[in-house]
């Protein structure tokens, strides 16, 4: 049977960007992103779903939701396959230019859906659409943001939704870190692949652990300051890249009983053991300037996650995939909390973070979102 779903492949206009933000002379004099529109005639509510670097136009949802009376636009940021230079503030004018043509196009209803890391940023970006606060970047630079590139969106729907840069960063770095400048530096005491730190880990193992990984975030985000002072202030340069080794180290990843569901025994979400992940060079963070530390990764970062979603006002849908190894019951409470009685809540049962193998999980949220959008 042929499908009357045709997908469009859509060049948008953004806001200019940042000194040196690609090595692309085109894209920094006529700067555009670039979205795939799955349509089907008489649909009259469309979504976006976005992430900050990932490549979106292949998304899994597209095809199926505009065959079930929902159209999607799958939209690359400008910095999609590389965060290293990626300002927050910037991002969320690319949604921007996604929810703007898709009114443009007439649809009745507009929605957002944040699936794994687009969840922080697409509650950053509706927290701004409807009431813009930011005027600078956490390094100071201006940020013109107006409301006519934010218009709001009409709700929000979170897919295995990871609680945004900053607080998943912060989740992840190796705290056993001694020395910024040795990848292999390691203090055995808070070394969760180091064989005498046993499994199950203890409670107080587990505190420990996690204060320092606030420190190491700490440290750096300071040492980002200060270095970016120098730099600036020495007229060398606007900007200055730098490598944060091993960022890949949650316990959760190793340790089933901590934030329990029901994830395989293994996690491989990354397709490799997560201690050689952790120690390889293509991991969230690995490579980044000092501009985009703060903005992106830092404790300072504007976008907030849980904390955005709790300025909005419009409805919340969230789909906890309950064997998620990535995504645990904590982040699900936290989304909970944020969206109050603003939210409608599914389990899809046995789903797995990107849904792999999974056909008929993938037929369940497609039936809750559209269910959630259309009623």
């Amino acid at each position: 049977m042929t499908s009357s779903v045709a997908i469009d492949l859509l060049a948008l206009p953004i806001p200019p960007g940042v000194e040196g933000e690609s090595r692309s002379g085109l894209q920094m004099a006529n700067p555009r992103i670039y979205g795939a529109l799955a349509h089907k005639p008489g649909n009259r509510a469309a979504a976006v779903v976005m992430h900050h670097t990932s490549n979106f136009l292949g998304h899994y949802l597209l095809q199926p939701m505009a065959e079930a009376g929902v159209d999607v636009l799958g939209l690359n940021s400008r910095y999609v396959a590389n965060d290293s230079t990626l300002i927050m503030e910037r991002v969320i004018q690319d949604v921007g230019a996604g929810v703007k043509a898709l009114r443009e196009r007439g649809y009745d209803k507009v929605f957002l859906i944040g699936n794994s890391g687009g969840a922080g940023l697409m509650s950053f970006y509706q927290s701004q659409a409807e009431n813009p606060t930011i005027t600078h970047t956490p390094a100071g630079d201006p940020v013109a943001l107006e409301k006519s590139q934010l218009p709001p969106a009409d709700g929000v729907a979170i897919c295995a939704g990871h609680l945004g840069r900053p607080l998943l960063l912060s989740g992840l770095i190796d705290p056993s870190v001694l020395d910024e400048r040795d990848p292999v530096s390691a203090d055995p005491a808070l070394d969760i692949y180091d064989e005498r730190n046993s499994r199950p880990f203890e409670a107080d193992f587990v505190a420990r652990y996690r204060e320092a990984q606030q420190a190491r975030m700490r440290r750096i985000t300071d040492w980002a300051y200060r270095r970016l002072a120098y730099v600036r202030g020495n007229g060398i340069a606007n900007d200055e890249a730098f490598i944060v080794y091993r960022t890949y180290a949650d316990p959760r990843y190793i340790d089933r009983t901590l934030d329990a569901n029901d994830r395989a025994e293994r996690n491989t979400h990354r397709g490799a053991d997560p201690r050689k992940v952790n120690y390889g060079p293509n991991t969230l963070g690995r490579f980044t300037t000092l501009t985009s530390w703060l903005s992106q990764w830092s404790p300072d970062s504007h976008a907030q996650g849980p904390a955005d979603l709790a300025r909005t006002t419009v409805p919340i849908l969230q789909l906890e995939y309950t064997g998620d190894d990535s995504v645990f019951p904590s982040a699900v409470k936290a989304w909970a909390e944020a969206a109050g009685d603003r939210l409608t809540s599914e389990r899809v049962v046995g789903a797995n973070h990107y849904l792999k193998g999974q056909p008929e999980l993938l037929a369940q949220v497609v039936s809750n979102l559209r269910g959630w959008m259309l009623d």
